[in-house]
């Protein structure tokens, strides 16, 4: 595991030059579908700063569960983990002067991004076209529940990953019969993939401008980016599938090992013979009920997995998997969240990072970052910042204002922190 810096403006191992340094973001953001883009830029070297409300900050603060910042304000688990490597500035977006404040900040930064509801960010006078006016060459990422196109019937629509997820039909589509469709099975995939998808459209934009000169908008939907990580939904509908049960496909299962519970996939004849030798059972292959894919599935619970079951619990997961996997099939163990932190390979990949301490004192842990350079070493990740902690220091220095200013336009609400 890895350990943050202390500070939140230390930029990791300044020495190093890496691939988005010089790239400026300003981002009007909250939750995760866009701090977490915005985050994974920065960890490339983006210079990030987040623009917050000054007294509720980052809806993400308010999650559960949550530590406290040095002023005993809370700071939810959300908020942790997709805000690393930033600077917090603290202005009220619903006030003239903090509008004038984004306005007059936003030619200063390469890309602009938001993730209001579709149509707010305009209603605020920080849209695209209000902050073109001010800088043609903007980069402008709106991430958005379902875009900003009005022919679109959910635009004025509010969404969190568990909505546009249950509206991709993957919820529906892994249902099994007499049970209803499970909610949120593999946490935010509904913010996570639209800030991929966001991060993407920055820089290909960026890319674009490099070549022409010219700035633009990126749109991308939540639901859009979820049908998109969804991809069999549709896909297998058109070619008559509603759901996974019953599909046909093969076996994607889980079974039980003597100390838990393993992931095998089988959707190939071949290995399917290779998965009865195996286990003991190259019998079955003479089955008629197990002769094709569909009847794999349809016979899941009275014959394969008793058959598979059988020869498993007599085994740890170390030994099924070694066997398994050895002889080419699919096949990993189920983990405990315990286990996933406790897992050499995410300790050797760094893919667990230590930050703030929690109420146990131990540090709360977030996911590192999964993208790997062969000529950019990592470098360790600043803690995330308190709420308008780097006001008074970002907008001294982009806009020039004075002490006087800056406790002047706090005293009347339109910024905090510091």
């Amino acid at each position: 595991m890895t350990t943050q810096n202390d500070g939140p403006n230390d930029a990791p191992n300044d020495e190093i030059l890496r691939p988005l340094d010089g790239v400026r973001i300003l981002a009007a953001e909250q939750m995760a579908a866009l701090p977490f883009a915005t985050q994974l830029l920065a960890r490339l070297g983006a210079e990030v700063v987040k623009v917050e409300h000054p007294v509720t900050g980052d809806s993400g603060r308010g999650s559960q569960p949550f530590v406290t910042d040095p002023d005993g304000r809370q700071m939810g688990a959300t908020f942790l983990r997709n805000n690393l490597n930033k600077r917090s500035v603290a202005i009220d977006l619903k006030h003239p002067e903090g509008v004038e404040l984004f306005l007059r900040m936003a030619p200063g930064f390469d890309v602009v991004g938001e993730n209001f509801r579709a149509g707010t960010a305009d209603r605020l006078g920080i849209g695209y076209e209000a902050v073109r006016a001010v800088h043609p060459a903007v980069v402008y990422l709106s991430v958005s529940g379902f875009g900003q196109d009005p022919r679109s019937p959910y635009r004025e629509m509010g969404a969190y990953a568990a909505v546009v997820e249950g509206m991709s039909g993957i919820y529906e589509y892994k249902r099994t019969p007499g049970r209803p469709p499970a909610a949120n099975p593999v946490g935010a995939l509904g913010d996570i993939s639209s800030a991929l998808f966001g991060a993407v459209g920055i820089l290909a934009a960026l890319r674009h401008r490099d070549l022409t000169g010219t700035g633009q908008h990126i749109d991308v939907a939540m639901l859009d980016s979820t049908v998109a990580m969804t991809d069999i939904v549709a896909n297998f509908q058109s070619m008559g599938i509603e759901r996974e049960w019953g599909s046909g496909v093969g076996i994607v299962e889980t079974f039980e090992a003597a100390d838990g519970h393993f992931v095998l996939q089988c959707v190939r004849e071949h290995h399917f013979e290779v998965l009865m030798a195996e286990i003991g059972r190259p019998d079955l292959l003479d089955d008629e009920r197990l002769a094709t894919r569909a009847g794999w599935q349809d016979h899941l619970d009275d014959l394969l997995r008793p058959a598979i079951e059988s020869w498993s619990t007599g085994r740890t997961l170390v030994e099924v998997v070694g066997t398994l996997s050895g002889a080419g099939i699919a096949c990993g163990p189920s983990r405990t969240s315990a286990q996933v932190v406790a897992d050499p390979h995410l300790g050797v990949r760094n893919m667990l990072i230590e930050t703030l301490p929690s109420a146990t004192g131990q540090p709360v842990l977030v996911p590192g970052n999964p993208v790997k350079l062969s000529e950019v070493p990592e470098a360790a990740d600043a803690r995330v910042p308190w709420l308008g902690e780097h006001t008074d220091e970002v907008l001294a220095a982009e806009l020039g204002l004075s002490d006087g200013r800056l406790t002047d336009l706090r005293d009347r609400g339109v910024i905090g922190g510091t």
